[in-house]
């Protein structure tokens, strides 16, 4: 299996074993325990249950077949492939609960540009002219509150199954930019990649009031440690930033990063075409 997918999780290992020791009290009167739980559809094999994520993973014969260009072709071919066929799999499965109104939206196609659409703010204060040859739109003035009411309305509407609102949901991400390009000094690309897990984990509805931060917190941890290779000290640099900036314990944050990896499916090396928009955006802004 992927050799960086199991250096992570001895590294994840090492980190519990570390800070199991501490004692810290529980963020917002929640235990560590009540939150995993809320991060639904993970199952962790709680009560001596076991649990395997083999669907979640693909045999990469790293250490054998990358002799060739042919190999590594055919490899990512294969992969691709069965990737199609178990979203396909899990779509079939999933269409009884979109019958009955239950919108998870997890087998839909990640769409990075979706909730940084700058449609979104204008709402029903936006008016279309169409013209013989030409169109044009016009924007009326409002308080900044009533467009912020106004989108998030907006967004609710679209989404029923997110329950946060489009503005925390941005304002996590500012939080996310913030913390890991000016505090913790890294590039647009760990930036975006933090981007693209938090928002999968947003748009599969797995995201409340009380597990947001942790989640983000998570994703950060994730994107920094598949971005770059990160000493035992970096790591733990990384956690009191978090545990700073997001004001959220660390055996808690730690205890979440399972949970998030399993709700990402393992799949932690995004495609250029979900980075390659947040990276733009980045770029523009900085």
């Amino acid at each position: 299996f992927d050799v960086r997918v199991l250096r992570l999780f001895s590294r994840l290992g090492r980190e519990v074993k570390v800070e199991s020791g501490r004692q810290r009290h529980p963020s917002g009167g929640v235990s560590a325990k009540e939150m995993v739980i809320g991060l639904e559809g993970v199952e962790l094999g709680a009560d001596g249950k076991t649990v395997s994520y083999m669907q979640f993973l693909y045999p990469t014969n790293v250490l054998g077949r990358r002799n060739t260009i042919d190999s590594t072709s055919s490899f990512s071919q294969s992969r691709n492939a069965s990737h199609r066929s178990l979203s396909l799999a899990r779509a079939n499965s999933n269409q009884s609960s979109l019958d009955t109104g239950n919108e998870v939206g997890d087998f839909r196609e990640y769409d990075p540009n979706l909730l940084d659409d700058p449609q979104w703010p204008c709402g029903k204060h936006k008016r279309v002219l169409i013209f013989p040859s030409y169109m044009t739109t016009v924007i009326e003035y409002v308080k900044p509150s009533d467009l912020k009411k106004d989108m998030n309305e907006t967004f609710k509407e679209k989404f029923p199954h997110i329950r946060l609102t489009l503005s925390k949901i941005r304002s996590l991400k500012r939080e996310i930019r913030k913390l890991a390009q000016d505090e913790c000094g890294y590039e647009e690309p760990t930036v975006a990649m933090a981007f693209v897990y938090f928002e999968k984990l947003v748009l599969q509805g797995k995201l409340h009031k009380q597990n947001r931060k942790l989640c983000a917190g998570a994703c950060v941890l994730l994107a920094a440690k598949i971005g770059g290779d990160l000493k035992k000290h970096e790591v733990k640099t990384l956690i009191d930033k978090l545990e700073e900036r997001f004001r959220v314990n660390r055996r808690e944050l730690i205890a979440f990063e399972f949970p998030v990896l399993v709700a990402l499916e393992f799949n932690l090396h995004l495609p250029e075409h979900e980075v390659m928009p947040h990276y733009r955006r980045l770029l523009q802004n900085s």
